[in-house]
């Protein structure tokens, strides 16, 4: 019976999928999507205090060794490659001016983000009136808003589709080596000899160019700028400089903030996040006809679809499903894996075990959360209401989280 449900959808998906659609860079897109919470889940643990208070924790304070596995599960680059070149797509088919197939994307974006603030809102009062500790409704918010800052650099640099495409129509790939340049000014800034006289906010500078470099490839690629001559340059050159940057620079070696340390590679972004985002830009790029011919058998592609279809509610209630398991883990106590410390191999095991769970909720949370994903309804007095009320609670839980109240 669930064989033959399962058949027939997949049947479905494969008709409905148009002969022009670029399923390997769906498929990047998807590998890139469920990087995330994978690497949530595994990387990011928790610590239960006296009080019975959850805070966040990492197994790479102990467990440095295990920094690689954030090399593999980093994949924003990727995620920011295939953003480029899907946005380019759609801008030449764009049937309107540029402001109103930009305002289109971000309403698009913009819907689940609203929609999970505004949940977490309205649940804050409610789970410290059951009796959950302050503390613990503190580090569930961090979590929760920690994936979403990628929504608001991403708008911004979708925003800058139309320069890209032209940069990337003049300068070819090498309309990314500025960006480049300009990270690694800033580096040598706030890391090199001068480093104590240089403030600490000359950081943020990193933000735009650090995240807007994949792009910049992807909207090249997409114009046609990079074939597998530039991708082999690219997965070449970004190994050297990551090799470089690690064993003569001591750039930190995880690619996640670790609770403790002084620097980090991701927020803002380092050299090291470029060079990483080189060499995955380059080896997509030349997997890329593999990766179509594998995704065109139907079992494989339907998967893909769902993926990508469930997108902003897997990038924005992820953290959620875990913390659906973790703060009523909390009142029973140390629970392995999932309420102790991620200071021993035994938790590494067992959170392994906790992770179907999570992707269970994740699931069932996604059959209503993905209400906020659609249109809402516009032009009446209620609408706009309800909008308003929305934005308020996302606003309220945004200063909640931040640490601002």
């Amino acid at each position: 019976m669930i064989a033959g449900t399962a058949a027939s959808a997949v049947a479905k998906i494969e008709a409905r999928t148009p002969a022009s659609r670029d399923r390997a860079v769906d498929g990047l897109r998807a590998l890139a999507l469920l990087a995330v919470p994978t690497g949530h889940w595994l990387l990011g643990g928790f610590t239960l205090d006296a009080d019975g208070a959850l805070h966040n924790a990492s197994p790479l304070s102990t467990f440095g060794g295990f920094a690689p596995v954030s090399w593999v599960l980093q994949m924003l680059g990727i995620f920011f490659l295939v953003g480029g070149y899907a946005s380019v797509l759609s801008y030449r088919r764009r049937r309107s001016t540029t402001a109103t197939w930009l305002r289109g994307r971000v309403v698009r974006l913009g819907r689940p983000v609203l929609g999970v603030t505004a949940v977490w809102a309205v649940l804050l009062p409610v789970l410290y009136a059951l009796g959950v500790p302050a503390t613990t409704l503190r580090t569930g918010s961090t979590l929760v808003i920690q994936p979403l800052w990628f929504v608001g650099i991403y708008v911004i640099v979708t925003a800058l589709t139309p320069y890209c495409v032209a940069a990337a129509r003049r300068l070819g790939a090498w309309a990314a080596a500025p960006l480049l340049v300009s990270v690694a000014a800033v580096d040598l800034l706030r890391y090199g000899p001068y480093a104590q006289a240089v403030p600490s906010w000359l950081s943020v500078l990193n933000i735009l160019p650090g995240w807007l470099f994949a792009y910049q490839l992807g909207v090249s690629w997409g114009e046609g700028r990079i074939g597998r001559r530039g991708a082999r340059v690219l997965l070449v050159g970004g190994c050297l400089l990551f090799a470089v940057l690690l064993v003569v620079f001591h750039y930190p070696a995880s690619m996640v903030g670790v609770p403790g340390e002084v620097r980090t590679n991701s927020h803002p972004p380092s050299l090291l996040v470029l060079a990483l985002a080189a060499a995955q830009s380059g080896a997509a790029i030349l997997v890329r006809d593999r990766l179509g011919r594998l995704l065109a058998r139907p079992a494989l592609w339907a998967p893909v679809v769902v993926v990508n279809l469930s997108a902003m509610t897997i990038l924005c209630w992820h953290q959620t499903a875990m913390l659906a398991v973790a703060v009523p883990g909390s009142f029973v106590g140390e629970l392995a894996g999932l309420t102790t410390s991620p200071d021993t191999l035994g938790w590494i095991l067992a959170r392994l075990s906790w992770l179907p769970l999570f992707a269970t909720l994740l699931v069932v949370i996604g059959r209503y959360a993905r209400g906020f994903d659609a249109p809402w309804e516009t032009g009446t007095r209620r609408a706009r209401t309800r909008r308003a009320a929305a934005g308020l609670l996302a606003a309220g839980f945004a200063v909640f989280a931040l640490g601002l109240a």
